[in-house]
């Protein structure tokens, strides 16, 4: 082999390593984006759960509220639109649901969205986002928030008389509702009367 050959070899090999070099420094970054990533969508699934959990509790509670109300309270109503919700176990089961997604509840409180009651919940991962080549990421934690929001789903005309029978319209379902002559099994599933969603 000729000097010249040799010596082109000899220029080539640093440009080589320093490009795998490189090469390898994206992809361990892009390896520590990935594992953050992962860590807000973690966090998100766990906000996004404990919320839903807390407006669902406080949906059955508005659903216990109407089922001792009818044939008792002539406003009763009001528990079909309501304009705040007491919900006294639903910081509880925003706690459970965070938990159970391994994260805790940072922050919670009632909320109001487009005039639908709701809860707003702020968690915080119990686990980090893990060691990565990117300094300080072994001891970096995931936040998120959400809000849920309880949706009344039916459509009525006030009665004269709170005694008479009311007809609901749930998004298209009817349910007659006698208060004269009132049965729990009369009532359908909470879903029907009210939505749980998430607020956009």
């Amino acid at each position: 082999m000729t000097p010249g050959l040799r010596s082109d070899r000899g220029q080539t090999l640093p440009i080589y390593i320093w490009l795998t070099g490189i090469l390898l420094f994206a992809a361990f970054a892009l390896f520590a984006f990935a594992q953050a990533a992962s860590a807000r969508n973690g966090a998100q699934s766990a906000a996004d759960a404990a919320a839903l959990a807390a407006a669902q509790d406080a949906r059955d509670e508005l659903m216990e509220g109407l089922e001792g109300a009818i044939g008792v309270d002539d406003n009763w109503l009001d528990w079909l639109d309501p304009e705040g919700i007491e919900g006294n176990g639903a910081a509880a089961a925003a706690d459970a649901l965070a938990a159970e997604n391994d994260a805790t509840v940072t922050e919670f409180g009632p909320s109001t969205t487009a005039e639908y009651p709701g809860y707003r919940v702020q968690i915080l991962t119990n686990y980090t986002v893990g060691d990565s080549i990117i300094p300080g990421t072994e001891g970096m934690q995931a936040t998120a928030d959400a809000e849920a929001v309880i949706r009344p789903r039916c459509d009525f005309d006030v009665p004269d008389d709170p005694k008479d029978v009311v007809e609901l319209n749930c998004d298209g379902k009817r349910v007659d509702i006698d208060p004269e002559d009132f049965d729990l099994d009369d009532l359908p599933d909470a879903s029907v009367l009210f939505s749980v969603q998430l607020a956009e």
